[in-house]
């Protein structure tokens, strides 16, 4: 059954349970028979004795090894031993830098073994994830991790947090009554669905358990990932026909010799003795022993873990001793944008007062405007922010923030202004408001006032005066205009904008459904999930160096390509493409357009996985950077793919051929 397209109802009564009673004790037993328990299938782990096979599956050391059998079947006892010292120390080598990086990896994996509330018996409790079933009714609340996929029947003010799973840096807002019909529709434009690992900020909502395991979008990455078979680096390819290049090679001139001595023998004397043909083989075996090169290995193995090494103290464990020198030949870099090329934490950018627009960071420190703006943002919010430890949505945490910078902050405004009501924010009125007490500290009972924030189409409406340098006046249409164009012009250069308005009430008699009406618009803010500040450096570097720099995230187009375009990736809106686009396409002419795309946009991890072996498919060697649960299947089907250490979830380390620690 397709869930999205489905509505609550009528999945509660496909899945046989009630919201209020949730299943019986018995009927789970029977469905965790059936459906198994909540857990991915995991991969087998190679053992020692594994890692230490493979590093013979090369031709240039079978070619060593019956070269020492050889020299030993003919005496050359002291040959032969040097030989199997070479290869076993060049195995041995391999053996212990995969080694250490494993035991690396280990130290960087914080396991988290999450549980859920399920309302069971018509009782709710806390139960492991792993005894989910379908059918289960979840409880959501903020701060949970979201136990399976799930098919909400109810929601208020639900925000889920789905970066590791679709690449988004912005909280998805959650709607149990929407039905969504139609194929093709993104994951993160499910509203009506949560999925299996992906957190909940905000709010609250009840959900029915529609898929587990590795039937959910977690387990259909898993599964993906396991397709990804292991591939040869471009130095191991090299090596293997280095080999067998070199095997028929020295075959061939060894039988060349051996013949000549044959014939020479025959036409001087006329016939050929037996010891003299055996002495003829043994100089020709000589001569291949002697033309092999059995140190070559030993040094590459040996020039590959220096190199390791050196990686190691620059933050970063290399997995492959292979995947050093692969890296020095990457031709295309195909990197995730949300917590790789930029910092994954909405920041206040821009902001409108007084009909004009500028940098946050340009706010003159007299303008009272700005400074009502900014005061209404920080007074009309749940979230806490510190340096050092912050709570709540992401967009609060940054409004917050923008006023910590000047000079505002929630901890001294709520003690001046305390809170005396508010209206929570609702995803139908997309708006929320508080009231704060004025003069509240000098022994005044006073006024209030009311401040309200939210989507600039939902208040502009509800406004009757606008603020100014000098008080306030009366709203025109003319000012509507001009703050529907800056809103619609911030929102072209892929910020999220969120305007701000206020009203004086008397704080005797405040009536929660009048703060919304004949307000005063303030002004907007745009914010947006900015770059690293060295990363444009870093692709100016990957340019001059011959490296084409590649942007592949789940976001949605023009916020792909603003930060695309500001960060020197991409510089027309024709080198972006959309994962819709994408399955127009076959594998065919999506690698012939890839040599003029730069941004891959809302795409799946199916969709990253085709763009790679495209531009693998044109002869590029490809490295993929990501961090979440949806760039995993990707990193493994690149030439080398690269993990984020600290920020990187676990199966992205665990597919990846190299993590930065730092």
């Amino acid at each position: 059954m397709d869930w999205k397209a489905t509505t609550a109802q009528a999945v509660l009564d496909e899945l046989g349970v009630t919201v209020s009673n949730g299943l019986s004790a018995g009927e789970v037993q029977s469905r965790l028979e059936q459906y198994g328990p909540n857990e991915l299938a995991e991969g087998g782990r190679k053992t020692t004795l594994q890692r230490f096979a493979e590093q013979f599956k090369n031709a240039l050391i079978y070619i060593l090894l019956v070269a020492a059998a050889v020299s030993a079947a003919v005496g050359e006892i002291t040959d032969a031993v040097i030989i199997f010292a070479i290869v076993l120390l060049n195995a041995v080598i391999g053996v212990v830098q995969e080694g250490r990086a494993e035991q690396a990896l280990e130290a960087l994996k914080k396991m988290a073994s999450p549980k859920a509330v399920v309302r069971r018996d018509g009782r709710a409790r806390e139960v492991e994830a792993a005894e989910l079933v379908p059918g289960d009714t979840v409880i959501l609340e903020a701060g949970r991790v979201v136990p399976a996929d799930i098919r909400l029947v109810e929601s208020a003010n639900l925000k889920i947090e789905e970066s590791a799973l679709t690449g988004e840096s912005v909280p998805v807002d959650k709607d149990a009554s929407v039905v969504l019909e139609g194929e093709g529709v993104a994951l993160g434009d499910q509203l009506n669905m949560a999925f299996s690992s992906t957190i909940v900020t905000y709010g609250r909502g009840v959900g029915v358990v529609v898929a587990t395991a590795m039937q959910t979008e977690l387990g259909r990455i898993a599964t993906l990932l396991e397709r990804q078979g292991e591939e040869p680096t471009p130095l191991q390819r090299r090596l293997e026909r280095f080999g067998r290049v070199l095997g028929f090679v020295i075959l061939g001139l060894c039988g060349v010799m051996f013949a000549v001595g044959i014939l020479q023998e025959f036409l001087q004397s006329g016939s050929i003795l037996r010891d003299t043909a055996l002495e003829l083989f043994l100089t020709a075996v000589s001569l291949a022993v002697a033309a092999i090169p059995e140190g070559l290995p030993a040094i590459v193995t040996v020039v590959l873990a220096v190199g390791v090494q050196q990686m190691s103290r620059e933050n970063a464990i290399v997995r492959q001793l292979a995947a050093v020198e692969t890296l020095g030949s990457v031709t295309v870099v195909c990197s995730d944008k949300t917590g790789t090329l930029t910092q994954n934490r909405m920041t206040v950018t821009r902001y409108l007062t007084d009909g004009a627009a500028r940098q946050l960071d340009d706010l003159p420190p007299d303008d009272a405007t700005a400074h009502i703006l900014l005061t209404a943002l920080v007074h009309c919010n749940d979230a806490t922010f510190s340096q050092t430890d912050s709570t709540g949505d992401p967009t609060e945490i940054a409004l917050l923030e923008a006023g910590s910078r000047f000079g505002i902050y929630q901890r001294d405004l709520i003690r001046d202004q305390p809170r005396l009501a508010e209206k929570p924010f609702d995803s139908v009125r997309k708006m929320m408001s508080t009231v704060g007490r004025i003069n509240a500290g000098d022994g005044d009972a006073g006024g209030a006032r009311a401040y309200t924030k939210g989507a600039l189409d939902s208040i502009l409406p509800l406004c009757t005066s606008i603020a100014v340098s000098s008080g306030s006046r009366p709203i025109t249409d003319e000012d509507r205009r001009q703050i529907a164009g800056a809103g619609a012009a911030m929102s072209d250069e892929a910020l999220r904008v969120l305007a701000a308005a206020t009203r004086e009430i008397s704080s005797e008699n405040i009536v929660i459904d009048d703060l919304e009406s004949e307000l005063t618009f303030v002004g907007l803010v745009g914010m947006m999930d900015p770059p690293r500040l060295e990363v444009r450096d870093s692709i100016a570097h990957c340019r001059r160096a011959g490296v084409t720099p590649v942007m592949i995230t789940g976001d949605h187009q023009n916020t792909a390509f603003a930060i695309a375009k500001e960060l020197g990736i991409a510089a027309e809106k024709s080198q972006t493409i959309s994962g819709s686009d994408i399955d127009l396409l076959t594998d065919e002419e999506l690698a012939l357009k890839s040599e003029h795309l730069r941004v891959f946009a809302r795409v799946s991890p199916e969709h990253k996985v085709r763009i790679v072996k495209a531009f693998k498919s044109r002869g590029h060697i490809v490295s993929m950077t990501g961090d979440g649960v949806n760039d995993a299947p990707s990193l493994k089907a690149a030439d080398i793919g690269v993990a984020m250490g600290i920020t990187g979830t676990d199966v992205a380390k665990g597919a990846s051929d190299m993590v930065l620690t730092d």
